[in-house]
């Protein structure tokens, strides 16, 4: 006997893809239900509350464009929006177009299972109900799911851990506190000069060094505010021609095209500006080797002429090429090493051998402390995915099948998982871009299939096996073109204790918008509508 499904779509998460998700659903006429583990919306935003969160893409252009008035009607206060700001923005949002009603919080998905003969998805939460419905749509954030460290006997610590990914909704004070940050990555960058400012003593282990620009964060201005809010439209549709999908432009020219001192003038240029725009100081930065070397020895120096002790110098000068990890920004992070209450130490030197009761014990001593933040970031991309125990056709395991690394046609869909869409999967821009306006296009995309099935009479979307061989080919073939797969980074997983080395995102936002446009052209070549 065929069951009829509850819900015509249910997606997971309720961070800034799955509240525009929700929006768009219900202008279709589906009954929607999402799913979120937090206790609010805000995906990202809801969970990292550590010390100095904030976003590194400008306010004005970190924003949804999907509705004229939002835009006009919301006023950042700063270049860079610090964490309660963006969570307040996400809750003004879902109260504009009360989202709440058809958002079910604290709820966490443990297992989604499609049905071939009913054609439908069943999903168990962990309030011990199961909730079916034809569509399943997982907008679970590309950095939502914890990277925990593996470090012999961390439950025998009697002081506080924390993860800056999990932080707690309560301030927390390290008012004369003994503290040790494990982590050098963007969130302890970010974290570390303010718990500096309140720490008796901050012990940062580092595992491996990584480039940082400063910021130049500042209020913002009105004038600035109000011209780039007349002219929005413009300046979004300018933003979407570069390679990021953010409106600072890369200088056109190659940084071994011109001689040392223009060279260096232009990366001052970029350094005084700040932010994320430095990598695109010259035009070949992430193609070039040579051309990055000058970049990656510029930032080198930086760090030489602002850490006071050369030895800590030395640690904190990363030896990768800039930007083949993601580029950082910082409000004082170097400086902080120069404070007499910060130890730097280097655990491919100095090995943590185990946390203990009162501290942490390395190779060479044992370290009293108050509490630990572990700043270790996110099984990136797959991680928030595979927790979700999705079994497609036959019940294979979303997990199993991505055992080589993820395979995906278009970073939205996979063979054999009919019914299913991903926003910003791997096989997507998504965190080589700015996520807002890519997390729009994305939803854009999966609702205009969505409504093609409906206008065809269709119920079941499937990408094809043949379209997902070539997407996963030619994803590779743009990111072996790139300084990307030289290093050791999230981006390809290495971050993570036995997860397969593979690069994930897709290179290139306008071209990947140029692809969707034109499969959707020809009526979504590469999906199966059945």
């Amino acid at each position: 006997m065929s069951q009829k499904a509850e819900f015509d779509t249910i997606v997971v998460g309720a961070g800034f893809a799955g509240m525009y998700m929700l929006y768009r659903l219900r202008m279709l006429g589906h009954r929607v239900l999402v799913i979120e583990k937090g206790g609010g919306v805000g995906g990202t935003w809801y969970w990292n509350r550590y010390p100095g969160a904030r976003c590194d893409v400008p306010s004005m252009e970190y924003s949804y464009q999907f509705d004229h008035q939002l835009q006009q009607e919301w006023n950042w206060s700063e270049r860079y929006s610090p964490q309660p700001e963006i969570l307040r923005y996400a809750n003004h949002v879902a109260d504009r177009f009360q989202l709440r009603s058809d958002i079910l919080f604290n709820t966490t998905v443990i297992s989604a299972d499609y049905e071939d003969e009913n054609n439908l998805w069943k999903i168990a939460t962990n309030d011990q109900t199961i909730k079916t419905a034809t569509y399943l749509i997982a907008a679970t954030g590309c950095l939502s799911s914890p990277n925990e460290p593996t470090i012999s006997n961390p439950g025998e610590f009697s002081g506080e851990i924390y993860h800056t990914g999990r932080w707690p909704n309560e301030q927390i004070d390290f008012s004369n506190k003994n503290v040790a940050v494990i982590g050098t990555g963007s969130s302890a960058i970010q974290a570390i000069p303010v718990i500096a400012k309140q720490a008796k003593h901050l012990t940062v282990f580092q595992r491996t060094a990584n480039y940082a620009v400063p910021a130049r964060n500042a209020k913002t201005d009105p004038v600035e505010r109000d011209h780039f809010k007349k002219n929005y439209k413009k300046f979004r549709k300018l933003a979407a021609t570069t390679r990021n999908g953010q409106l600072a432009q890369p200088y056109d020219k190659s940084a071994i095209a011109v001689n040392q001192r223009d060279r260096k003038k232009q990366y001052e240029a970029r350094w005084q500006q700040g932010g994320l725009p430095f990598i695109g100081s010259f035009n070949d930065l992430i193609i070039n080797q040579k051309s990055n070397q000058t970049a990656a020895e510029f930032v080198k120096q930086k760090i030489r002429e602002t850490v006071k002790d050369p030895k800590t110098a030395a640690i904190l000068s990363p030896t990768s090429p800039i930007g083949c990890k993601r580029l950082c920004v910082d409000s004082g992070y170097y400086e902080t090493f120069n404070q007499p209450n910060v130890t730097l130490i280097d655990i491919n030197q100095t090995p943590i051998d185990s946390i203990t009761s009162n501290g942490i014990t390395t190779s060479t001593k044992k370290i009293e402390l108050d509490s630990i933040v572990m700043a270790t970031g996110f099984d990136a991309m797959t991680g928030s995915l595979e927790k979700m125990n999705i079994s497609g056709r036959n019940g294979v395991k979303l997990k199993e099948r991505w055992n080589a690394g993820p395979k995906t046609y278009l970073g939205i869909a996979c063979n054999d998982y009919p019914n299913f869409f991903m926003i910003t999967g791997p096989g997507s821009p998504s965190v080589l871009t700015n996520m807002l306006p890519t997390i729009e296009q994305h939803v854009n995309l999966v609702n205009d299939i969505l409504s093609h099935a409906k206008k065809h009479g269709r119920q079941n979307i499937e990408a094809t096996a043949e379209a997902q061989d070539t997407w996963h080919d030619h994803v590779n073939e743009i990111a072996s073109k790139t300084i990307y797969p030289s290093c050791n980074s999230w981006y390809l997983g290495a971050n993570v204790a036995g997860k397969p080395r593979v690069f994930m995102p897709y290179v290139g936002f306008p071209d990947y918008v140029a692809r969707c446009e034109k499969i959707a052209q020809d009526g979504f070549t590469g999906f199966c509508f059945s």
